[in-house]
Formats: structure tokens, sequence, C-alpha cells
């Protein structure tokens, strides 16, 4: 008898369960770990966080990791299927956004590395809206997501499955003091970026 396919899981992840011998513990964790939506704890959760990670790829598979912050509640839970985050001005490039255009499924990773030290994965299709277009949807949207600055475009993500990364793994980390100087924090020395190749070399003076 051929019995129907686990409900959360790739094709692939699948065929290597078999391979490997894995199939009933995965099969233990899609019960008991992976939910098709936001549990109330995963929405709290969010809310307090200030960084996700973000993984996307284009029409051809090819992929690209990014990081987004601000403060608590910047990724704004709409319901229990949906969330959504401001994208702002940056360096124009739109490399996220831009694979979401070809490629709309949109991993995210919320770490928390000083306190509870858990992580939560949420999966799911993303569509990118104007700020006035997705605020008429959903009025609730906050309008002071961060100080000074005004959303060009927000990410929407209709979530298709949640569930928690194990914290064993995840290092404690200490919040270090935040600099009251915009520049404090950039390395003063051009040869750094010289050196990881994303700048060009200071022309020799002559």
């Amino acid at each position: 008898m051929t019995l129907p396919p686990p409900p959360f899981g790739s094709a692939g992840e699948h065929r290597l369960q078999q391979q490997l011998g894995t199939t009933e513990r995965a099969a233990r964790f899609y019960d008991q770990q992976v939910r098709p939506c936001l549990t109330p704890e995963m929405q709290d959760f969010i809310g307090r966080q200030t960084m996700v990670f973000l993984a996307t790829a284009d029409s051809h598979g090819e992929c690209d990791a990014s990081f987004r912050a601000g403060p608590p509640g910047f990724v704004h839970v709409l319901d229990d299927r949906a969330l959504a985050y401001p994208e702002f001005r940056g360096n124009g490039v739109l490399a996220s956004a831009g694979n979401m255009t070809e490629n709309p499924h949109l991993g995210m990773l919320f770490v928390d590395f000083t306190h509870h030290h858990v992580g939560l994965h949420v999966n799911g299709v993303a569509r990118l809206y104007r700020d006035t277009d997705l605020r008429s949807l959903h009025p609730t949207l906050p309008t002071d997501v961060a100080p000074g600055r005004s959303p060009e475009m927000w990410v929407h993500l209709s979530v298709e499955e949640a569930y928690i990364h194990c914290s064993k793994y995840i290092p404690h980390l200490e919040p270090a003091p935040r600099s009251t100087s915009h520049d404090a924090a950039r390395p003063k020395d051009s040869n750094y970026f010289t050196g990881l190749g994303t700048a060009p070399a200071k022309p020799s003076a002559n």
C-alpha cells in the first residue's frame, strides 16, 4: 500500500530520509514541531525580535541570504497566517525583493541569541506591496517602524509552515552598547574593504 506523502517537507528531503533511515524520526518532527500557521507563542516571539535572516532564490534557483533589523515588532504579525515587514531605502540593488518577483518563496529565520536562545523558521509565499496599498488592506500596520524612515515597500508573507529551531547549538551573545555616532561603527581604513574585494584600492599619489 502506498502511503500518502508527508504534509511538510520537500521530495528531496523525503528521499534522503528513506536512504538514511530517518523517515520515522522526521515524521515525528513534522507531527510535533511543524505548524501550517503561527501559534500564539510564535506570534509573541516574532513581536519581540529585532532581526531576521532571509533566504530567497531567483527563477533559476540561484540563492541569496540577507538580513533585516529594526525595533521590536518591525516584522508585524497580521494574523496567524500572514506577516509583513518594511523595506527601506538602501543601496538600490534590491536583491531579495528582486528574487521575490521571480520566485515568491521566502524563508525567514528569527534567532534569539540573548534570552531564550531559540530560533523560529517561517516559510511561505511573499508578495511586494507599496506602503499605501498594504495599509489600505491592513490599517493596523505600525506607522513608526523606524524613526525618521518611511518604508519604500512592504513584503507580505503568506505563511505555509513554521517551526522552532533547536536551541542546543545557538550561542549566547551579550548585546553591545550602541554607538551614538552613525559613523563610529564603520571601519575607518578603506583597505579593510579592499581586502574583502568590495572596493577598489586607493589611487596612488603622483
